[in-house]
């Protein structure tokens, strides 16, 4: 597998040990962690008992030789105005940073890990089955 977008709840399955997750990320050359994500788990974090354990497990994950930060560019802009646009003619709503998510899988190529379903309603988002 060459490139993988970790959704939010992906990178949760991973902290928990899901062989499936796992198993991915091993294959992996590339894992993008995308803005939206790391802001995501920053919030759950704040909502947990374990902040600073899980902010010190964040960091760790982040600083693996395969991950990267992934940050939106002015193309990614263009992109989320087209995919919500879609979304919306199609009567598909999701949440928003969910389609910044899409942003980064679909601008960087990349397969996008997550257990959404509703992700299936993007054109052109390559998305993992499990």
């Amino acid at each position: 597998m060459g490139t993988i977008v970790l959704d939010t709840n992906a990178y949760s399955a991973y902290m928990r040990g899901d062989g499936r997750v796992l198993d991915q990320l091993a294959k992996a050359a590339i894992v993008y962690m995308p803005l939206f994500v790391i802001g995501e788990l920053n919030y759950g974090f704040r909502g947990g008992r374990q902040f600073r354990r899980n902010q010190k497990e964040l960091g760790s994950f982040l600083s693996k030789p395969t991950v990267q930060f992934w940050l939106p560019t002015v193309e990614t802009a263009y992109l989320f105005g087209k995919i919500k646009d879609r979304l919306k003619r199609k009567g598909k709503p999701i949440p928003i940073n969910d389609i910044w998510i899409a942003c980064a899988s679909i601008e960087s190529g990349s397969i996008l890990i997550s257990f959404d379903a509703h992700f299936k309603y993007i054109d052109g988002i390559n998305l993992w089955r499990d």
